[in-house]
Formats: C-alpha cells, sequence, structure tokens
C-alpha cells in the first residue's frame, strides 16, 4: 500500500513510532556528537508529526482553543504557528 504525505496510516504510525524510538534511543548515545544529531533530527520529526496532527485535527473540526490546549500553547500561538492568513 502506498502513502500519501500527511495521511497518517497504520503501517505509516508504526514506521513514525520506530523513527521516533531509534532517535530517542541514539539521543542517549554516549558520544555528544550521536546524541546531538539524533536530538536535532528528533526536533524536526515531531515539528512535523505535529504539523500534521494539528492539521488532522482542524480538518475533524476541532477548534484552535482545544488543539492549543492539547499542545500547552495559547489559542494565538497554535493559530499563529498553523493557521492560514
Amino acid at each position: 500500500m502506498a502513502t500519501v504525505p500527511g495521511v497518517c496510516t497504520t503501517a505509516s504510525a508504526v514506521n513514525l513510532g520506530d523513527s521516533i524510538h531509534t532517535l530517542a534511543a541514539s539521543a542517549g548515545s554516549d558520544d555528544p556528537i550521536v546524541a546531538l544529531t539524533a536530538i536535532a533530527e528528533l526536533h524536526s520529526e515531531l515539528d512535523r508529526v505535529e504539523a500534521v496532527t494539528v492539521r488532522r485535527a482542524r480538518n475533524g473540526g476541532a477548534p484552535w482553543q482545544l488543539i492549543a490546549l492539547a499542545l500547552g500553547v495559547s489559542r494565538q500561538a497554535v493559530h499563529k504557528k498553523y493557521g492560514r492568513g
């Protein structure tokens, strides 16, 4: 089965979980350069997952306030980051 960017299927969710777990394990490396590289990749991956999930929530009718509450930020912050002009 092909995956579509921005669409979370069961298979892509499993791959995502594996990717995050692998990066998290590398973030605990004794080699600080390996750890820092993994942390940077984790930031990027989590930012991507957050954006996709916010889009899914909005497409599902979730209000900005509820999304903001889930992320622990203000409604204005989440709208500024993910809202469309």
